[in-house]
């Protein structure tokens, strides 16, 4: 069991109230029991919310599921898989590399990578080991474009490495009767894993879209889901306070109450990529009617903690984040003390029912994504535009910065009053936070490297919080609170052409094509949002190029 301690410092009195609140409402018994009128007295957000509280029952349903899951594992562990690649998008397929970069991959079982992403190169990388690898090909709905080209670009991978059975290298994991359930039935998939329908995918990581890619890496579910159990026990408790769960939710609440919005992680390096489902969780549950917690992960350790920050800080056994660097900041502080790895089953379930908590509190419905549909539909109609013309309608630039095509939004051309789109940050107010969306090979040190560089210099320069997404990853998750969120955060969007494209099997536009349409899809959503965005457009994908860029956009702005 994972221990707690809430100092809530200048939210004490509003902590109070929010667990005030939560007991009045009897929430823990609530929760639980599925009780929809504390949610709401109206019928038809009663009946969204009911569909989507399957995540309560996750350990029941997954727990006598256990043993097909290992004898699944052996099988794949006994033939000759060099690779596991999970096909996927949103939290749904974050929960999967949380475990990876956590528990790690039991020897002898083999090498797992996740895609998330519609970039060339990556899915170049991930493709390379197709002849000897298993595809795990993951969506609720299955009908997902993402997890649906890479699928296609996989399937002819195997056709041309000689694998005429194809189909017994893919395994589905989905919800009942999609589109892809019924394709992996029709098309001799090895195995397919249907998961109960009212489970969301950002609250999944303890059902079948987790546990199927952790057995696949020899985890120890057994030890996961007991850690799970008990956080579950604890998150019973009817005082607020006492609750591990539903007092980190109060915490959250209060402090987006208060102006203390950016809810800041300070995590050991073996749970950093923690931040990253943590941060999807929260972003896209609270992010909604103009409100939300904006989740801080990965942070450098040199930013400020000013005023608009609550602080939740993770100790891994005896591996501790800078708790005096929290303490000396003054910020309302959570502590949290997980006692092994084997816990990270129980911060799934605690951060899915303080975040479940902290939406009751705020007044919305945390189970919903209403802006996320955005900018799909902004990716489509720039899709359809291409099918026609055979080129992308590209927004004009505003500006050029070393070879770089800088394209402002409207809310950020109207407050820059006719400056030039270099001074983009000049539109930067206190308690904003910057939101850095970059269209590039994920997790790679050709490009991570630079663009940490980037956002650090942005959170110690500029001295505000700051996020950090790849795209296409965040359009499913964070993209939600950057548009139905609280208009405080400022967004620079990158894009870069790729060296070499990859056509997609079967349809008339390439991965390029796809990854630069979500892209300008997503700053068009900003931009029709009133948000205050940058899109900045490399001809090629130089990284001195980007540095230079982003040093001078800084430079411009006053915050060398």
């Amino acid at each position: 069991m994972t221990a707690f301690r809430v100092s809530p410092g200048s939210l004490a009195s509003a902590f109070q109230q929010a667990c005030d609140r939560l007991e009045h409402a009897a929430f823990a018994e609530a929760l639980w029991s599925r009780r929809l009128e504390v949610w709401t007295d109206d019928p038809s957000t009663r009946r969204l919310i009911a569909n989507r509280l399957g995540w309560l029952g996750a350990i029941e349903f997954i727990t006598p599921q256990v043993p097909r899951l290992r004898a699944f594992a052996e099988s794949i562990r006994s033939e000759r898989f060099t690779d596991i690649v999970l096909l996927g998008m949103g939290g749904s397929s974050l929960a999967p590399e949380v475990l990876r970069r956590v528990l790690g991959v039991v020897d002898g079982y083999p090498r797992f990578r996740m895609l998330d992403s519609v970039d060339p190169d990556a899915v170049r990388a991930a493709m390379e080991p197709a002849a000897t690898s298993l595809f795990i090909l993951a969506s609720k709905s299955g009908t997902t474009i993402e997890p649906n080209v890479m699928a296609a670009e996989a399937r002819q991978r195997l056709i041309a490495a000689g694998q005429t059975n194809w189909a017994s290298r893919f395994i589905a994991i989905t919800d009942p009767d999609t589109a892809l359930h019924r394709r992996a039935v029709d098309e001799g998939f090895r195995d397919v894993f249907v998961n109960p329908a009212d489970i969301g995918g950002r609250y999944s990581a303890l059902s079948f879209f987790g546990m199927v890619p952790a057995a696949l890496m020899g985890v120890d579910l057994d030890a996961v889901l007991t850690s799970a159990r008990e956080m579950e026990s604890a998150c019973r408790l009817p005082a607020a306070a006492d609750n591990p769960g539903l007092a980190l939710g109060a915490m959250m609440a209060a402090g987006a109450g208060a102006g203390r919005d950016k809810l800041t992680l300070l995590l050991p390096d073996r749970l950093q990529s923690l931040g990253l489902w943590v941060e999807q969780l929260v972003a896209e549950s609270t992010g909604k009617h103009g409100k939300g917690v904006v989740p801080i992960a990965g942070e450098t350790s040199e930013a400020s903690l000013g005023s608009d920050r609550v602080v939740v800080a993770v100790t891994l056994g005896t591996e501790a984040p800078d708790l005096d660097r929290a303490r000396a900041s003054g910020a309302p502080l959570v502590e949290l003390q997980m006692p092994d790895v084997a816990a990270i089953g129980a911060e799934f379930l605690r951060w899915e029912v303080a975040t479940a908590a902290a939406g009751l509190l705020m007044d919305i419905n945390p189970f919903d994504e209403p802006n996320v549909q955005q900018a799909k539909d902004a990716t489509g109609r720039l899709l359809d535009a291409y099918r026609s013309s055979q080129r992308l309608p590209i927004p004009e630039p505003d500006g050029s910065l070393d070879g770089a095509r800088l394209t402002l939004s409207a809310a950020a051309r109207d407050q820059l009053s006719g400056a030039g789109a270099d001074t983009f940050f000049t539109t930067l107010r206190p308690s904003d936070y910057v939101g850095l969306l970059a269209y590039l090979p994920p997790d790679t040190p050709t490009f991570d490297g630079p663009l940490q560089e980037f956002r650090n210099s942005i959170a110690t320069r500029m001295r505000c919080a700051t996020m950090f997404g790849y795209g296409p990853r965040y359009l499913h998750s964070t993209g939600q609170l950057h548009k139905g969120g609280a208009n405080n955060g400022v967004f620079v969007v990158i894009t870069a052409e790729p060296e070499h494209d990859l056509e997609i099997p079967g349809e008339p536009f390439s991965f390029a094509v796809l990854e630069m349409a979500q892209a300008v899809g997503d700053f068009q959503s900003l931009d029709r949002a009133g948000r205050r965005a940058l899109l900045v457009h490399l001809p090629t994908r130089d990284v001195e190029q980007l540095r230079r860029v982003t040093a001078r956009l800084l430079l411009v702005a006053g915050a060398a």
